[in-house]
């Protein structure tokens, strides 16, 4: 640790020796900033997308990008690696990853050039308000570096190894329009206090850089690798989830967003993002049941008890659980199994407020009904298409007839609500899939492209476009739905 504290303070000493050096070079001659060595630069090996390490030293502190072969070096001083790979390969234009800064070495002057705006946008793009607010109205194709075409927000995303469970969480949630907006400026969160020591707020910075990232319109290569983003989940969530292992989509959506939630001073009262485009509540109304094994007269004795009356609460949701019908296990004529259907307003009908159900603890046994309160302005549907037991688990692959647009609510809520909201319609933004077996299958993603009004299939770096009603077909696992604005909100968007 000594020896490795004794480095990096030669390394920043060298460095703060060197900026004084290339100072006085400057003073001396400007033109020394006008780097002979610029062509030299190959924009098509440069790739920011992972972990700003040495790749020798593998420390993380005073790193830089080598704009010739890619590669990262730590310090610029004499005795650096930076310093050793510039004079042993004659790779002179190194870029400071954490000032965004040119350096020509092994001279060590600062380059200002223009003409490497592009590159430092790469590593760290921004947005205006202006920008922002015109995303969801265009659909124009941007050309990447490497020549093929993109639309920003399409963008694939790499598969290190089995990580895309987490991948198309990750592109539905840069599809939702507050969320994307709310994370494009970084200015949003960046005040944010945390707790000395606290490791939380590190899947926010993460989050928001890969949200930059997926929007760029000024990308060298049309695909992102998340890999960044998953290291910090793979911290936060301490190991829970991994690259390395096929996760569950719908456990890490929900751990994911509660601890964004929380990392950016969210509580049960006070309000982050995450909450105010999610968040709604439901009425749960509870009752005991007696023990199966018990006579009919000692059932009758308890249900007049009080502890077996039906007890209503309330409570808030940031997805909605839709239970699947248990799929036949009979087969037709060709000995094929039949694949069973249910239209998507038969699994809602666990939130009309007359619908019982029965859950089991290893305790007790209780029916509930529930009915909505208060619909958010996102709604996100978790399809329950595994059954977890001691031994295995379990897919049920009934697919859910659901129309694309124009889903009505209403219904399912409380008699207040239905006066209090004014609009109770939802279209479909976003589709996530899972095929193939529970422990082994894969994942997939529809998603609708505001500008274009097209819907795309994103399936880890593949991007291909789809028609809406091909996506019906698909064994959806997580829906995200986008309420239609009322009448009154259409009315204050044209200003009448």
């Amino acid at each position: 640790m000594a020896t490795k504290k004794r480095e990096r303070d030669i390394d920043e000493d060298e460095d703060e020796v060197s900026s004084k050096v290339g100072r006085m070079h400057y003073a001396e001659d400007k033109r020394s900033r006008h780097c002979p060595y610029l062509d030299t630069i190959n924009r098509s090996v440069l790739d920011f997308d992972f972990e700003k390490l040495c790749s020798i030293s593998l420390s993380h502190i005073n790193v830089y990008a080598c704009l010739v072969c890619g590669k990262y070096f730590q310090g610029r001083g004499q005795k650096s690696h930076a310093y050793t790979h510039s004079v042993q390969f004659a790779h002179h234009v190194f870029l400071n990853l954490h000032t965004l800064k040119f350096y020509c070495l092994p001279d060590n002057y600062e380059i200002i050039d223009s003409s490497l705006e592009d590159i430092t946008y790469v590593l760290k793009p921004t947005f205006t308000r202006q920008h922002i607010s015109g995303l969801d109205k265009q659909g124009r194709l941007y050309r990447a570096y490497d020549g093929t075409t993109y639309l920003p927000g399409i963008v694939g995303l790499n598969n290190i190894k089995a990580n895309d469970y987490a991948n198309v969480v990750l592109q539905a949630l840069s599809n939702v329009p507050p969320l994307r907006n709310y994370f494009l400026e970084e200015e949003n969160y960046r005040g944010i206090r945390r707790p000395p020591g606290d490791i939380m707020f590190l899947l926010v910075q993460r989050f928001g850089e890969l949200m930059r990232k997926l929007w760029n319109p000024r990308n060298f290569k049309a695909h992102v690798s998340p890999h960044e983003m998953l290291q910090a989940v793979v911290l936060c969530s301490k190991k829970n989830f991994q690259i390395t292992k096929q996760g569950d989509a719908v456990d890490f959506l929900s751990w994911f967003l509660n601890a964004l939630h929380g990392a950016l001073g969210g509580t049960k009262k006070k309000p982050s993002i995450i909450t105010k485009v999610f968040q709604g509540s439901m009425r749960i109304f509870s009752k005991k049941l007696p023990h199966p094994d018990l006579t009919p007269e000692e059932k009758e004795v308890l249900l007049d008890t009080e502890d077996y009356q039906e007890v209503m609460s309330e409570a808030p949701f940031l997805y909605l659980t839709l239970d699947l019908p248990t799929a036949p296990l009979y087969k037709d004529e060709k000995e094929q199994l039949i694949i069973p259907q249910v239209p998507l307003f038969n699994i809602l009908t666990k939130f009309n407020g007359n619908m019982e159900k029965e859950y089991r603890t290893y305790k007790e046994n209780f029916l509930k009904r529930f009915q909505l309160t208060r619909l958010p302005p996102y709604l996100l549907f978790y399809i329950k298409r595994f059954n977890k037991n001691n031994f295995f688990v379990e897919k049920n692959p009934t697919i859910v007839n659901f129309p694309i647009t124009s889903v009505d609510l209403r219904e399912y809520l409380t008699e207040e609500a239905q006066v209090s909201e004014k609009s109770t319609t939802y279209d479909l933004i976003a589709n996530v899939v899972h095929d193939g077996k529970p422990t082994e299958g894969s994942y997939r993603i529809h998603v609708l492209h505001h500008g274009t009004g097209k819907w795309y299939e994103l399936q880890d770096l593949q991007v291909t476009d789809i028609l809406p009603q091909m996506i019906t077909l698909s064994e959806a696992y997580i829906q995200i739905w986008k309420r239609r604005p009322s009448e009154e909100e259409d009315d204050s968007h044209t200003g009448a």
